[in-house]
């Protein structure tokens, strides 16, 4: 198993955790942004900038992955491409993505999207805080003690 961070837009604390966790299990741990990116030292961890551009991250890692690994990321989209290949997505909000809800919640997000393409106010998610870290850090330790 391999993991893979969507990183452009994932937390400071999501990725504290993940660095931890890297550490703990000896798992590769690869953080994938179109900006410069700092990593702690240690063999499995590193940081890959791809160009900047759309969804140039979310490509770079769909092609990379493989069966069993697991994603980190919010972008609906890469979540089902990535499920199809047959890896685990975690949210760093803690939410978890796999075949049985990822077209579900595409369907939705590409919803919303064509209510605020119409000029419908639909708000953001709220503020990163203690409860989401939380629910990540036991979803990642769950994903983590299934692969053992």
């Amino acid at each position: 198993m391999r993991i893979w961070v969507d990183a452009d837009a994932c937390p400071v604390p999501a990725k504290e955790i993940l660095f931890r966790a890297a550490r703990r299990t000896g798992l590769p741990l690869t953080l994938v942004a179109n900006q410069t990116l700092r990593v702690p030292a240690a063999p499995n961890i590193r940081a890959v900038q791809v160009p900047g551009g759309f969804d140039e991250a979310d490509r770079w890692i769909a092609g990379q992955v493989v069966a069993g690994d697991l994603v980190v990321t919010s972008d609906i989209p890469l979540a089902a491409e990535v499920v199809e290949k047959g890896a685990a997505v975690l949210t760093p909000r803690g939410e978890r993505y796999g075949p049985d809800n990822v077209r579900e919640a595409l369907d939705l997000r590409n919803f919303m999207e064509g209510l605020r393409g119409s000029g419908v106010e639909t708000g953001g998610p709220s503020a990163y805080g203690v409860v989401e870290r939380q629910r990540f850090a036991g979803q990642l330790d769950r994903l983590l003690a299934q692969h053992r």
